[in-house]
Order: structure tokens, then C-alpha cells, then sequence
């Protein structure tokens, strides 16, 4: 058996940017720090955070006034923002930058008079913050069977926007229905889909004409864009399986398969990668990475952490 791992994968710059402020806020803030929903999909990164004392609340009501509070990279809508301010507490905001871009880009074309079909799940916490926006001049679709009921009070001025983390093949199939229903429908200037969602799913379509017979997705079962890794695989007839931890692979699965790739979603750690490789080549396999493209793109961290900062111990807001 031969195993092929696809690159890239993994950590994206959004990631990588989250993580990195809560780490910058470990060693610059007094504990305890909070962080609104998983800082990432991914469980083992929360683990490794807990750990070490980051607290994760799912609502602000958990937080104790004059607290820390870490936005997640998935963004939160203004309403968030003013109950954080409502609440006396101080915020760092690790919001991607690129689900920053679709909010701006919700907000302009609102402030314009369009209708905003955004492609995307629904309850989705980058769907949730972006919907938050502008409630009221938003629709959410997220098959091709709900764009038939859209209606919208002005057919000529409606402009789709995405979620970042879906699948490339899909959205653009979405986007053609929608553009025969509202011929007139514009697109933002730039992509919105994650350019680290669409490297990685052209890295797996890359396994898939080396011949791979099984794929193995390491990413968490709330993690959008590893989930698409495994939608994409099973598109082109590859069966596909998601992985939270390594030691979840089953032997059975790569049973008469000669060729097994493995890939990982933009919030999964390269050690998880390892590992899982280290298991394959218990059971035997010969490994062998397949070259993708280079990922070169960085972003800041947030100016709260990035910045020589003066005791934080009062109740001033630091965002």
C-alpha cells in the first residue's frame, strides 16, 4: 500500500492567526481568558487550549464583567460586539480577514439597496456573524432546491456573496441557478471562498487522478471546509473519510487498498497529520507527498496583542 498526503493542508493563514492570538493573549493578559465559541473547528486545538486554562463560552452572559473576551477567526455580527461593550468587557477580535471582506461586502452592497443571497449552512457561526450585518437584506441558500422560492423586491439589484469555507464546484453550480433566475445578479470583485479551501480541494483532486482508492480527511465534524474535502472526494466516486483523531482510522476502511491519500482541513494541526502517517505506516504503507502549491500569505494578529501593551488589570476596553 502507498500513501500520498497532499499538500497543502492543514493550518490556513486565518488559523494561524487565531491561534496565535490566543497564545499572545495567554502571555500577555492575566487569566482567566475567554473565547466566544471554538477559537477554530478543530477539538484538538480547543483541548490543547483548555488545557492551559482558555475558557470557551457559547454565549457573552458566561463572561464576568471587565473580562477578556477572544472573538473567534469565524467573526460575530455587531450585535455580539455591542453586548460585549454593553457588558464592560474587553475584546480581542481574531475574525479571519477574509470573513471580514464579506462583511464589509455585505454592508456595501446593503448600503446600495441590493438583495444579498449569501451561499452557506445555516446556523454556521461565520454564516450567523454575516447575516448579523445587515439583518433584513439577507437570504440564505444552501442547496439548489431553496432558490426557486427566493423572492426579492427588486430582481435587477441582487448580488451573491459565500461563505469561505465551501466547496468551490458546488458554489459555482449554485451561482449559475442563480444567475439564470436574477440574469442582472453581480458577484463581488474577489472571490469570496478561502483561498486555503480552494488549494486544498484542488489537493484533493490532484490525489484522485494519482488513482487513490480511499481518502482520509483529518478535521472535526463541525469543521465546514474539512468537511468539503470529504464532499469533494466522494463527487469523483473516492470513498472518503473524516477524521477527528488519528487513532479513529480503522483498518478495515483501507482494506484492498493500494493507493489511501490523506489531507487535512485549513484548522487541523500538522501534528495530527504525523500521526496519522505514523499509523499508516504500521500497517504497512510507503509514503509520499504530493507537491501542491505554496501558501505564502500573512496576516497581522490583532493590534491588542500585537502591541506593547500597558497593564490591562483596570476596565478600559483594549478593542
Amino acid at each position: 500500500m502507498r500513501a500520498y498526503v497532499a499538500a497543502p493542508r492543514g493550518f490556513c493563514a486565518g488559523v494561524v492567526r487565531a491561534i496565535e492570538t490566543v497564545e499572545f493573549a495567554l502571555q500577555r493578559f492575566p487569566p482567566p481568558i475567554y473565547v466566544r465559541k471554538q477559537i477554530v473547528h478543530n477539538r484538538s486545538v480547543v483541548k490543547e487550549f483548555e488545557s492551559r486554562g482558555v475558557i470557551f463560552i457559547d454565549d457573552l452572559v458566561e463572561v464576568p464583567p471587565g473580562s477578556l473576551v477572544i472573538f473567534s477567526a469565524h467573526g460575530v455580527s455587531p450585535e455580539v460586539r455591542a453586548e460585549a461593550q454593553a457588558r464592560g468587557l474587553r475584546t480581542v477580535d481574531a475574525t479571519c480577514p477574509l470573513v471580514t471582506k464579506v462583511h464589509a461586502e455585505a454592508r456595501r452592497f446593503a448600503s446600495r439597496g441590493f438583495t444579498i443571497i449569501l451561499i452557506g449552512h445555516q446556523g454556521h457561526e461565520e454564516v450567523v456573524g454575516t447575516v448579523g450585518e445587515v439583518p433584513g437584506h439577507i437570504q440564505v441558500i444552501e442547496n439548489a432546491d431553496q432558490i426557486e422560492a427566493l423572492v426579492v423586491p427588486d430582481p435587477d439589484r441582487v448580488v451573491c456573496l459565500t461563505q469561505t469555507t465551501l466547496s468551490v464546484d458546488e458554489t459555482d453550480s449554485l451561482r449559475r441557478l442563480l444567475g439564470s433566475k436574477f440574469p442582472r445578479m453581480v458577484l463581488p470583485a474577489k472571490e469570496d471562498i478561502c483561498y486555503a479551501t480552494q488549494n486544498r480541494q484542488n489537493a484533493v483532486k490532484k490525489l484522485v487522478g494519482i488513482g487513490i482508492d480511499v481518502l482520509l480527511v483529518m478535521g472535526s465534524p463541525n469543521s465546514s471546509n474539512s468537511r468539503r474535502l470529504c464532499d469533494v472526494a466522494k463527487s469523483l466516486g473516492i470513498t472518503a473519510y473524516l477524521v477527528d483523531c488519528p487513532e479513529d482510522i480503522q483498518a478495515h476502511w483501507l482494506e484492498g487498498a493500494e493507493r489511501v491519500g490523506i489531507t487535512a482541513g485549513a484548522s487541523v494541526p500538522e501534528l495530527l497529520v504525523q500521526r496519522a502517517v505514523g499509523l499508516l505506516e504500521q500497517f504497512g504503507a510507503q509514503v509520499e507527498e504530493v507537491p501542491g502549491p505554496a501558501e505564502e500569505i500573512l496576516f497581522s494578529l490583532p493590534e491588542e496583542v500585537s502591541s506593547s501593551l500597558p497593564n490591562l488589570s483596570g476596565s478600559e476596553s483594549v478593542a
